[in-house]
């Protein structure tokens, strides 16, 4: 296993950017063919996150090592991932071409649609379902968990600050203006409807997968948005558990969402060459 820091420049942010990643190299344990290319996860994290916040607090390490994948995990800020022209600050554009271009020059990555995937939670579930479906020529399969859509949010918010210490002034700069925001792109719903037409026209499939636990706050908007892709008949999975905004409930379901396009391998002794057929007597 490796662990790369890397630094480059971005055109879309105009200046040097800093990104983690995870590369499954020289594995102590085979659970599989040796690749000679690796599928890539771009995950992205929540607001007041960092690009080191998966490493943290899941398993991404074992994830990376059993599906042969690197896992790209940048520094979104507090972007939600969109792009704000007016601040020269492209954080889409640098997701979905810059961080992509970037990583496949560097590493020995797959660039077939089906190996490259983008996945989030909370503000990065955002990112993930936002540029997964801007970008769908690229990314092949998207995982968003908890997803903050936060439209009507956005939309109402009055003066002063809100739970997450934010005002209006910051979704009015993040959506580059709110009262007008239903009937662009950064609407979900709107997005949803363009990106199917076209991908349908391409023939190129779609593959959302998104979940929320039912305590947490964001429950009814993604809620919302399965019935809305429900409603114009947009395929996806949809699931719901028991949990609120945490890190118990990213991590399961970032494993599901992930089992269900390439199955984790179940260890067992067989993997383990060095454990002994018979497990020792139990010690007084």
């Amino acid at each position: 296993m490796a662990f790369l820091k890397a630094n480059f420049f971005s055109p879309a942010l105009i200046r040097n950017v800093d990104v983690d990643i995870i590369i499954p190299a020289d594995p102590m344990f085979s659970f599989g063919p040796p690749m000679t290319e690796f599928k890539a996860l771009y995950l992205l994290h929540g607001f007041m996150g960092c690009g080191n916040d998966w490493h943290l607090n899941t398993d991404v390490v074992s994830l990376a090592q059993m599906l042969n994948m690197a896992i790209i995990m940048p520094n979104g800020e507090n972007s939600f991932y969109l792009d704000q022209d007016s601040l020269a600050s492209r954080y889409s554009k640098f997701i979905g071409e810059d961080l992509v271009n970037f990583t496949r020059r560097l590493l020995p990555l797959s660039q077939k649609r089906e190996d490259t995937l983008i996945a989030g939670l909370s503000m990065g579930g955002y990112g993930a379902l936002y540029n997964g479906l801007k970008y769908y020529k690229t990314f092949g399969h998207v995982i968003a968990l908890s997803s903050a859509i936060v439209l009507y949010e956005a939309k109402s918010m009055g003066e002063g600050v809100n739970y997450l210490g934010v005002n209006k002034e910051y979704f009015n700069t993040v959506f580059s203006g709110v009262n007008n925001l239903e009937n662009t792109d950064k609407n979900l719903d709107l997005l949803a409807e363009q990106v199917q037409q076209s991908a349908k026209a391409e023939n190129l499939p779609l593959d959302v997968y998104f979940a929320c636990g039912y305590n947490d706050h964001l429950c009814h908007p993604n809620r919302d948005f399965h019935r809305h892709l429900n409603k114009i008949g947009f395929e996806h999975l949809y699931e719901e558990g028991a949990g609120t905004h945490e890190w118990a409930f990213w991590q399961t379901y970032l494993r599901r969402g992930l089992d269900r396009i390439y199955p984790i391998p179940k260890i067992d002794s067989s993997m383990m060459p060095f454990w002994h057929e018979k497990p020792a007597e139990p010690i007084d």
